[in-house]
């Protein structure tokens, strides 16, 4: 029977006071109450109940911290930062579970990743991020472990030792990066009641103490009322409680904050619309996803200090690109020759100043040079976002308000963006499996129309063209177009103005307005109906083979990075029949041999290891997962012994069939050698892999094979942190394999789930 918590309220406020999680876990190891949980862990532990992993984390906090009688912390295997406090609730022993946050940037990118397409996937996104928490350091942790010790103080104390003489206990069992922390407990102490304040105000409070708009707890004095200075206080005119309140202030507890509603001369007015223009702007930022956000922040910023033009920056690789702007700046390009990761960026950060860039000054110009003003957008030393401001800002105190604004929404848009990172990366694997489902569809006929026209619906695009190297003439050749109104005229050089300069610089091109690039006129009978195009090559093995173009996006909207994304995304597949078709069409049977056994018909060993070091390459580049599997048919030596090597030939020419009949467009299957067939499945997860194996194995063991039943075992490995090698796929699924046949073949065994 669940027992009741004493004050549940001043848990509440503890833990939306430092914005973590607090967890009540009593002896049986069962979570009776839980105040701010982080959604993730809700999500891994629907009703409180602890989960494999989980129990081996929280499912022992109870017993380990109560063994050692001071406070544990850990890391989970979630990546979230915990203390685990000896607590007491009217005489009964309970441990508080203070944080599941992150306070590392890699640890919320790795449970990004595994949202995506790791062993997160199947929770919803929209609930899995709902409430992730994220802390700067872990000091607040550590005070929020403090306060909590006040609040709800044990019946017996444990006495902390010096240092030197602790004797440390062995935990029941051993977990990562964990310690035990000794914290000297504090006797006596009643423990206090806390004004309530809601969680509106608290809002306000963390946000004017992050500015250095009132004194820390530490510094508290009476602060004047009268103080009137809008340089001073540029959001919120505040007050501060004074000792001669009747309720004493609570232990380690915020100055009490208020804004000043009653009626003020005239001076104060726009303070006040200020102070209620920050509560609904930040109040609002987690309602809306991140391109929103982004644009929201750019124009607040703007309003409130009088800016014609901001520039929202985002990182890309390790470059800080154009991704959205306000005012002026409207559709125009910033040039920044600066990394994300540069020391001055990071140092800008942690003085809570702008970086200041200077432009080199033009010969001849009487104008003088522009500064740029880079406010720096980040947690734990890791920039993901700035602002850029193109005009002068005097005022030191005004940089320093704009940088402590950039600082303080920082978490709140890395929620955002991890949010719309995992509900970009459902989208893009939807519709990746749907273009691989359309080319199973497409005749040798008309591949190149079909190939492009799938690409086309892809991107959102009125008109495309594909166009393929021929490798005699080294020129360009047009194999298909969509949407426009002929194709170029005999003189006309084909991919003169653009594809040929992507092709040979095997770099794609985005072009929002062509008018603003220097690009020879497309001539007006080509008739487009936007000014955006994007032009990407197709690479395979290595070796540029094409290059495709889109124009006339159907929203009208210009091409940008998430159409380069996908199509990205949609590259290898479509290279992969691209590839095939332009092998079929060379002249010259030994080519054509070269690849292809001539049994059955697949390609064969030296295509497929080629195509693996390129797939594995683009795994570990792009974070694609990507699979591998051997097949072996079961019992073939006897076959041959009992029925002759032809018949034996006949059986493999039908097994080659059957799994060519099985795969998708995107997948690659070889003859690996003898009775050996192996299948390249580059975008596919180790489960997916298991599903599509098991289809192959089943219609295999289903067949009618001339003289009698065949089956077949097949091995499969996927691409993971410690296994993304060419070779080491081989071994792992060649093992696996083997422990397959071992276990009495007519099975799939995938490499994860051997003993080792």
């Amino acid at each position: 029977m669940q027992q009741g918590i004493s004050d549940k309220a001043a848990i509440d406020r503890l833990a939306d006071k430092n914005g973590i999680a607090v967890a009540l876990v009593d002896q049986a190891s069962t979570e009776i109450y839980v105040a701010n949980n982080n959604s993730i862990c809700r999500s891994l532990n629907p009703a409180g109940k602890f989960n494999t992993h989980c129990k081996a984390f929280c499912g022992t906090a109870f017993e380990e911290a109560s063994e050692v009688g001071a406070t544990v912390s850990f890391t989970c295997h979630a990546g979230l930062e915990c203390r685990v406090v000896p607590v007491d609730d009217e005489g009964v022993p309970l441990v508080a579970i203070i944080g599941r946050t992150f306070i590392k940037a890699e640890n919320y990118r790795r449970a990004t990743t595994r949202a995506i397409s790791g062993d997160w996937k199947d929770h919803s996104p929209a609930e899995f991020f709902e409430n992730v928490l994220l802390a700067g350091s872990a000091s607040v942790l550590d005070k929020a472990a403090a306060e909590i010790e006040v609040l709800m103080p044990r019946t017996l104390r444990v006495e902390a030792v010096e240092p030197e003489l602790a004797e440390t206990p062995e935990p029941s069992h051993t977990r990562p990066e964990n310690t035990v922390q000794p914290i000297i407990e504090a006797k006596n102490i009643e423990p206090p009641r806390p004004k309530p304040v809601s969680a509106q105000s608290n809002i306000v409070a963390r946000f004017n103490r992050e500015l250095g708009l009132v004194p820390t707890p530490q510094k508290a004095v009476q602060q004047s009322v009268e103080k009137k200075s809008v340089d001073d206080e540029p959001f919120l005119e505040i007050r501060q409680a004074t000792e001669s309140q009747t309720e004493p202030a609570p232990v380690n507890s915020e100055p009490e904050i208020e804004a000043i509603v009653e009626e003020k001369p005239r001076s104060n007015e726009k303070r006040a619309a200020e102070a209620r223009a920050w509560r609904s702007f930040f109040g609002s930022l987690l309602k809306v996803d991140y391109p929103k956000a982004a644009d929201s922040i750019l124009e607040f910023i703007a309003i409130q200090y009088g800016l014609s033009a901001t520039v929202w920056l985002e990182k890309n690789d390790k470059r800080l690109e154009n991704a959205a702007a306000y005012g002026e700046m409207k559709n125009r390009k910033v040039r920044l020759g600066i990394a994300s990761d540069d020391h001055r960026l990071i140092e800008a950060a942690q003085k809570e100043m702008p970086l200041e860039i200077n432009e080199k000054p033009k010969e001849g110009a009487e104008a003088k040079p522009r500064t740029m003003y880079l406010f720096p957008i980040g947690l734990g030393g890791e920039i993901s976002a700035a602002i850029a401001i193109l005009e002068n800002i005097e005022e030191e105190k005004v940089k320093r308000h704009i940088a402590r604004i950039c600082q303080s929404i920082a978490p709140q848009l890395e929620i955002l963006r991890l949010r719309s990172q995992v509900a970009r990366g459902e989208s893009l694997s939807t519709a990746v499996r749907r273009f691989s489902e359309s080319l199973k569809n497409i005749d040798a006929d008309d591949l190149w129309l079909k190939l492009t026209q799938n690409a086309a619906e892809m991107l959102g695009a009125e008109r495309a063209s594909l166009m393929i190297l021929d490798e005699r003439s080294q020129s360009l050749q047009l194999m298909a177009l969509i949407g426009g109104l002929g194709r170029p005229g005999k003189d006309e050089v084909v991919g003169a103005r653009v594809a040929r300069l992507v092709f040979d610089k095997n770099k794609p091109i985005i072009v929002p307005d062509v008018a603003k690039t220097g690009l020879p006129p497309a001539g007006a009978s080509r008739n487009y109906k936007t000014a955006s195009f994007i032009s990407c090559p197709l690479s395979i093995s290595g070796r540029t083979i094409g290059v495709m173009s889109f124009a006339d996006r159907v929203t009208g909207k210009p091409f940008d990075r998430g159409s380069l994304n996908l199509f990205n995304a949609i590259a290898p597949q479509l290279a992969v029949a691209i590839d095939r078709a332009s092998l079929k069409e060379k002249a010259g049977e030994f080519e054509q041999l070269s690849v292809t056994d001539a049994l059955t018909g697949l390609l064969n060993r030296r295509y497929i290891e080629a195509r693996l070091m390129e797939e594995v390459k683009r795994s570990n580049r792009h974070g694609f997962p990507m699979s591998f599997m051997m097949i072996d048919v079961d019992h073939f030596k006897s076959y041959n012994d009992q029925f002759g090597h032809p018949a034996g030939d006949e059986a493999l020419k039908l097994v080659g069939h059957v799994i060519r009949e099985t795969l998708r467009g995107a997948d690659v299957a070889a003859r690996y050698g003898g009775e050996e067939f192996s299948i390249l499945l580059p975008q596919t997860t180790g489960e997916e892999a298991g599903a599509i194996a098991e289809r192959i194995r089943s219609n295999i063991a289903e067949t009618r094979f001339p003289h009698r039943r065949v089956t077949i075992s097949i091995g499969i490995a996927s691409c993971s942190a410690d296994l993304c090698s060419a070779i080491d796929l081989v071994k792992a699924a060649d093992k696996a394999l083997y422990e397959a046949k071992k276990r009495g073949r007519n099975r799939v065994l995938p490499f994860e789930k051997l003993d080792f």
